[in-house]
C-alpha cells in the first residue's frame, strides 16, 4: 500500500469516523431524553439533520426510539468500510454480507464508548466541579444517569458513596468482550481488517 493510499484512508477515515461519532451520539441523546436545548445537543441536531431528515420521512420513530438515526449510522458506517476496503484493493462485492455484520458491529461499539467514556467524564467531574452547570457537564450526567439509576436502587447504602459507575463500567466491559469481540472474530473482523474497518472497535 503506497504513502498516498494509507494518506487518503487515514482522511477518510478519520473525518468518517468524526462524522459517525455525532450521529451516534445523536441517537444516544434521543434515547436517554437529554435536554436539546443544551448547546452541545443543538450542534449534534445540526451537523447530521441534512442527512437525517430525508430519512425520517421514510422511517418513522417506534417507541420515542429514533430508527432514522439508526438506520442513517449503520449505512454511513457501511459506505465508510466499503470505501476504505475498495481503496485497499479489497473485492468489497464478495465481501457485502461480511460488511454488513461488521457496521452492526462497529455501530455497537461506537454505543458503548460513548457511555465508557460519557461514565469516566461524569466521574471525575463529580471529584473535581461537583454540581457543575456547564453543558458539557450537564449533558455526561444525563447521558450515564439512566444507566446508573437502576444500579443504584439495587445497591445498599454507604452513606454517600457512589459505587454504581463501577458496576456500570463492569457491564460495559463485559459486553465488549463478551459480545462486540465475539461478533468480531466469529464474521471474520480481525488483524489489518479490523484495523481498517473502525478505530472504534
Amino acid at each position: 500500500m503506497s504513502g498516498l493510499t494509507e494518506s487518503l484512508i487515514y482522511i477518510i477515515q478519520t473525518l468518517g469516523q468524526l462524522y459517525l461519532l455525532i450521529v451516534v451520539l445523536r441517537f444516544v441523546l434521543q434515547l436517554v431524553r437529554a435536554d436539546f436545548y443544551n448547546p452541545l445537543c443543538q450542534f449534534t441536531v445540526k451537523a447530521t439533520q441534512p442527512l437525517l431528515a430525508p430519512l425520517r420521512r421514510l422511517i418513522p420513530s417506534v417507541a420515542g426510539l429514533d430508527l432514522a438515526g439508526l438506520v442513517l449510522a449503520v449505512l454511513l458506517q457501511l459506505i465508510l468500510i466499503s470505501s476504505i476496503l475498495a481503496i485497499s484493493g479489497v473485492d468489497v462485492l464478495q465481501l457485502i454480507p461480511n460488511i454488513l455484520a461488521w457496521s452492526l458491529i462497529a455501530i455497537g461499539s461506537i454505543f458503548l464508548k460513548i457511555f465508557f467514556f460519557a461514565l469516566i467524564i461524569s466521574v471525575i467531574l463529580s471529584w473535581v466541579a461537583p454540581g457543575s452547570h456547564n453543558p458539557g457537564a450537564q449533558l455526561t450526567q444525563q447521558i450515564t444517569e439512566p444507566m446508573l439509576a437502576p444500579i443504584r436502587n439495587l445497591l445498599p447504602n454507604l452513606g454517600g458513596l457512589d459505587i454504581s459507575p463501577i458496576f456500570a463500567f463492569i457491564a460495559i466491559n463485559l459486553l465488549e468482550r463478551l459480545v462486540i469481540t465475539n461478533l468480531a472474530v466469529s464474521t471474520g473482523l480481525t488483524g489489518p481488517i479490523r484495523a481498517l474497518v473502525s478505530p472504534f472497535l
